[in-house]
């Protein structure tokens, strides 16, 4: 008999594992989702093999059950799920971005004998709900693990073959280590971020010409700004302390700033900005990181009628997809005219590779 996954929730990421997993023929996948209409998309994309019509049923024969909901809602069916018909055996997992709350959560369950551990795939898209579903969402991204200290080691590593299939890359974390983590690479960054919107919010009603001078750099430098706010408010309250650490730790550093400033030392300076460059120049280009990011491209392109259809063109032929394309008009802290945006750095490498066989333009990865 084949094993049984059962996925609660079938928008981007439940979706995308319904992909991922199918591709071990080995495996039946029952999907749950609230939206009927959901479900059945689901099901004709064959990304489940059947449809549950309730928690309960999805989850009674499973052997594997995944929650892809957001973090209050997984928490709340965790509760609920101490009351469920479960086989003895069954291993819980879930997708959340923050693992204090699910491990809080697991403690119940783990009293009655059922198996979670905490599950964390860090990709994700600028696209959202079953309909974004794809199966290499997660190929070369990590995707952290997080069981509880007690937890029984072979039952850890039936769960990390059980998602060898998403292609991932599985490590094993301490939830309050992952929690710290992510709240210095990917939660804090998100805050950041928005409060450099917010200053530039404030200040263009006296100087509206600098919401166009925003089009470059500090655009790219706040994309993740434009995340959803419904998301990012519950990882933040979820986050609070680790985030409340990073920002004490954040204004002391522009306590420095400033005093560096003041001090006005050039080789002070200097030694500020070369050291930031070096770290930032060291960090790893070839994988996923914490959160969800676009792969760039950016080319030097004179500025001649039909130049763009040229390029999309190659890259058509190339069969090779982009997620955007757009012209800098402000260029003084950015490389290149013509930013491409591609889901993985397989598809840039492809891209650059094609455009440079037809096309004499200087190409930056950044």
């Amino acid at each position: 008999m084949k094993p049984n996954i059962a996925i609660i929730g079938l928008g981007l990421i439940g979706g995308s594992l319904g992909l991922a997993l199918k591709r071990n023929p080995s495996l039946q996948v029952t999907g749950y989702d609230r939206s009927f209409s959901t479900l059945e998309q689901a099901f004709r994309r064959g990304i489940i093999d059947t449809i549950a019509t309730s928690i309960e049923n999805a989850c009674e024969h499973a052997d594997v059950i995944i929650f892809a909901t957001p973090v209050n809602t997984t928490v709340a069916m965790m509760h609920q799920a101490v009351n469920w018909k479960l086989r003895t055996d069954v291993i819980m997992t879930d997708t959340g971005s923050t693992k204090g709350p699910i491990m809080d959560a697991a403690k119940q369950l783990l009293e009655r004998g059922i198996t979670f551990i905490g599950g964390h795939p860090m990709a994700g898209s600028h696209k959202s709900g079953v309909t974004a579903a794809k199966e290499h969402l997660f190929e070369n991204a990590y995707y952290i693990l997080t069981p509880d200290s007690q937890t029984d080691s072979a039952k850890v590593e039936q769960l990390r073959v059980l998602l060898g299939p998403t292609k991932g890359k599985i490590v094993v974390l301490d939830s309050e280590e992952h929690d710290r983590m992510t709240a210095i690479v990917s939660h804090f960054p998100h805050l950041v971020a928005s409060s450099l919107v917010g200053r530039l919010s404030a200040q263009q009603e006296e100087q509206p010409f600098v919401k166009k001078l925003a089009a470059g750099g500090f655009r790219d430098l706040t994309r993740i700004a434009s995340a959803d706010p419904i998301m990012w408010r519950d990882i933040t309250t979820q986050n609070r302390e680790e985030l409340l650490k990073q920002l004490d730790g954040w204004l002391e550093e522009m306590e420095n700033v400033r005093n560096m400033l003041k001090s006005n030392d050039p080789d002070e300076i200097y030694n500020y900005f070369a050291g930031a460059k070096q770290f930032r120049d060291d960090l790893p280009i070839t994988s996923q990181g914490a959160f969800y990011m676009t792969f760039d491209l950016h080319i030097d392109i004179p500025d001649h009628p039909g130049i763009i259809s040229e390029i999309t063109k190659i890259l058509a032929d190339e069969r090779i997809s982009l997620t955007n394309i757009r012209i800098v008009e402000t260029r003084t802290d950015v490389f290149g005219i013509l930013v491409i945006s591609f889901q993985t750095t397989d598809d840039r490498e492809r891209a650059k590779s094609a455009l440079s066989k037809t096309m004499n333009f200087s190409m930056y990865i950044v």
